[in-house]
């Protein structure tokens, strides 16, 4: 028996329909009893195991007046057409789960300057209300991140906005002012009205190239009338260094204050001062790509952090969402 071909003369391929009545026969080795077990009647199961043999080109059963029984090719078939069927089987229920919200593998980038101070309040808010949710992080700088969802290995990002990168949708989440950290003894230690024009002079330490915060910090001093290559004394790799290099007395530097109950709050020879309004801030916010299939999701996400994120220091944005074209420094 020569398998079938489709007019363009290539094999045809068996149908899920016929597979299943094919299996419920090499189960049962009866028409009537098969047919009664997958719901479908004798007549419709006889005729599609008749066209999948036509299909195949191979006769699968041996038809008696008493029995059904298997051909030698039948039974090595019937084991291959198991494994098909259960691995539909398995294919549909893949597809149950992705349809379900907040089920599955989320991969969630975060900026070094953010990931301390707010991973608490995400991974509770995760636990509690998204227990299925499988939740994996990765901590890096903003191009990095921005790499990561443009070519899928990151699915959402948690980082300062505004980006300027096409096709990336950002929701925004909370702005936070900076706040300026001193030795304890400095002069603007303590003080709630400090003026941006006094980071004119000040000897300022940052953090290394490619963190956002450092360009953002770049930025203030700027628009506060900082000449252009006014020297940084000293860069450090993290917040926590960078203050332990304050209260050693090499400088000032400027922390968003989601960071400093954390990284002040050990070291007494820290002071810090508020500066006066309108005070220098970021933003920060959730972003996706552009048309991403878990947009829904992603947006109920944003609204119940920034709803989670209220109790911290910071000005809740509304639920709004934006496009990655607008204009600004990269975050």
């Amino acid at each position: 028996m020569a398998a079938s071909a489709t007019p363009a003369g290539k094999p045809r391929q068996p149908s899920i329909s016929q597979l299943r009545a094919f299996v419920a026969v090499a189960e049962q080795l009866h028409f009537r009893d098969a047919a009664a077990a997958i719901g479908m009647s004798q007549p419709a199961l006889s005729g599609a195991v008749a066209a999948l043999e036509e299909t195949l080109g191979v006769q699968l059963l041996e038809r008696t007046t008493r029995k059904v029984l298997l051909s030698p090719a039948g039974e090595r078939l019937a084991v291959r057409a198991r494994t098909v069927l259960e691995a539909v089987g398995e294919l549909l229920e893949e597809a149950e789960a992705a349809r379900a919200p907040f089920t599955g593998v989320l991969r969630l980038g975060v900026i070094p300057t953010v990931a301390p101070y707010l991973l608490p309040t995400v991974l509770r808010l995760v636990h509690e209300r998204y227990p299925r949710l499988d939740l994996q992080v990765y901590e890096e700088q903003t191009a990095s991140l921005l790499d990561g969802l443009a070519h899928g290995r990151l699915d959402l990002l948690l980082l300062a906005v505004p980006l300027g990168a096409p096709g990336v949708v950002e929701m925004p989440l909370f702005d936070e002012d900076f706040v300026l950290v001193t030795p304890r003894d400095h002069w603007l230690g303590g003080r709630d009205d400090i003026p941006r024009e006094a980071l004119k002079e000040l000897d300022l330490l940052l953090l290394d190239e490619g963190h956002c915060l450092r360009d953002q910090a770049l930025d203030i001093c700027r628009e506060a009338g900082r000449a252009e290559g006014t020297p940084v004394t000293t860069s450090a790799a993290g917040l926590s260094t960078l203050v332990q290099l304050v209260a050693g007395g090499l400088g000032v530097t400027l922390l968003p204050r989601t960071a400093l109950r954390v990284e002040t709050g050990r070291n007494d020879h820290l002071a810090t001062g508020d500066f006066a309004d309108p005070a220098p801030a970021r933003r920060i916010a959730l972003a996706m790509r552009a048309g991403a299939a878990r947009t829904e999701e992603f947006e109920a996400l944003a609204e119940a952090l920034r709803e989670a994120l209220r109790p911290l220091p910071v000005r809740v944005a509304g639920r709004s969402a934006s496009g990655g074209s607008a204009s600004g420094r990269s975050a």
